[in-house]
């Protein structure tokens, strides 16, 4: 039987190795063997060996991949974990089967390089993912005796990008990981915010793609995550801005109305767009707006900004009981929003808040009082 090696940092894990690993599994019909690294020689592992292991187990689970995980590398003393050690341990454990070998383009042309490639090549037979106009060493190729996967890695997805939040390209359960164990951007987050409003945000995130989900995904779903999950992350001013001048200059120029016409709940919204695209590399425009009004609604608002603006307030962990506006989120976002915000206006007027700065009033205008000028 053929077993097949697919090693790797998984720092994370992500669903370009998963669609590889089981288009290879269809395409040599064997069984796959994860094999993750504690130490490789080419990287370092920016996450702890349990974390990314636990990881790993959760995406082979959420993606349905018939596989073993082998320990052989974390359980090692060894500096650094070389292939050649993991390659004759499992020749020793499976002497009576074909091992095969999964490495990426740019490891071919770097595998002269690694120690004893030549006895992996004996033990092994060598596999490469190509990678649409990467140039490979044919020398490497003929010399070690490897052969095309005929697979090709797109290279548009990698473990650095999800730890930076510029993608999300992994499994729903990897992405629930990271929050519940505050790994990567999470952690990043504490930076900000208190821990009861880390809470808040990873909820108003769930919350969010669970009524994108439920209106089955009329809006990107990175983009739902990012603007969600990023939304208050300027509600404690834990930024280089600290004094109020600045933070008025910078509120002034980003939104180009008169700080005086807003109160001072409004600020962090300006400030967390300002963070998000300065400190988390968020230049999506679409996204910031949606951080930028999501506390005060204004005139003309995307789809996406609508969402984030209900989620955030019928956030399930709010003092209130908020299941039918959910309700009518999953069943239709834009008439959801409309119902959150009479309700919202309700309790502002009730509560004696302010409804009347520049963009809550134009909001309330627009979608509430305009709606009741349509259906007369």
């Amino acid at each position: 039987m053929n077993k097949i090696i697919f090693g790797g940092t998984f720092d994370p894990i992500h669903n370009g190795h998963l669609r590889i690993a089981k288009a290879i599994q269809i395409n040599f019909d064997g069984e796959l063997i994860f094999v993750p690294s504690k130490s490789p020689r080419w990287k370092t592992p920016l996450t702890d060996a349990n974390h990314r292991l636990n990881m790993l187990k959760i995406a082979i689970s959420d993606y349905q991949i018939k596989g073993t995980i082998e320990n052989y590398e974390l359980e090692s003393e060894a500096d650094i974990n070389y292939s050649i050690d993991t390659v004759k341990y499992l020749k020793n454990k499976y002497p009576n089967d074909k091992l095969l070998f999964v490495i990426g383009a740019d490891q071919v042309n770097k595998f002269h390089l690694w120690k004893d490639g030549d006895v992996i090549s004996k033990l092994t037979q060598i596999i490469f993912v190509n990678r649409p106009g990467f140039e490979l060493d044919l020398e490497n190729i003929n010399k070690f005796n490897m052969i095309n996967s005929n697979i090709y890695d797109s290279g548009d997805i990698s473990s650095s990008e999800i730890r930076d939040l510029q993608s999300i390209d992994t499994t729903d359960g990897v992405l629930k990981y990271i929050e519940t164990n505050h790994l990567y951007y999470i952690k990043k987050m504490e930076k900000y915010i208190d821990p009861k409003r880390l809470i808040h945000s990873i909820s108003v995130e769930n919350l969010a793609m669970e009524i994108n989900k439920a209106n089955n995904y009329p809006l990107d779903k990175y983009k739902v995550y990012v603007a969600s999950l990023l939304h208050d992350i300027g509600k404690l001013l834990k930024t280089d801005i600290e004094d109020e001048e600045t933070v008025k200059q910078y509120i002034e120029k980003e939104s180009h109305e008169d700080i005086k016409l807003l109160p001072k709940f409004a600020y962090h919204q300006f400030i967390g767009a300002k963070i998000a695209k300065e400190d988390f590399k968020i230049n999506d425009e679409e996204i910031l707006e949606a951080i930028r009004y999501h506390a005060t609604g204004k005139k003309d608002m995307s789809l996406l900004s609508m969402l984030v603006y209900a989620s955030d307030k019928i956030d399930p962990l709010r003092d209130f009981d908020s299941t039918w506006l959910i309700n009518s989120c999953k069943k239709d976002i834009y008439q959801g929003f409309i119902d959150t915000l009479i309700d919202n206006k309700k309790y502002l007027i009730n509560h004696k808040k302010d409804i009347y700065n520049i963009f809550t009033k134009q909001c309330f205008d627009m979608y509430i009082e305009g709606n009741k000028n349509e259906k007369r």
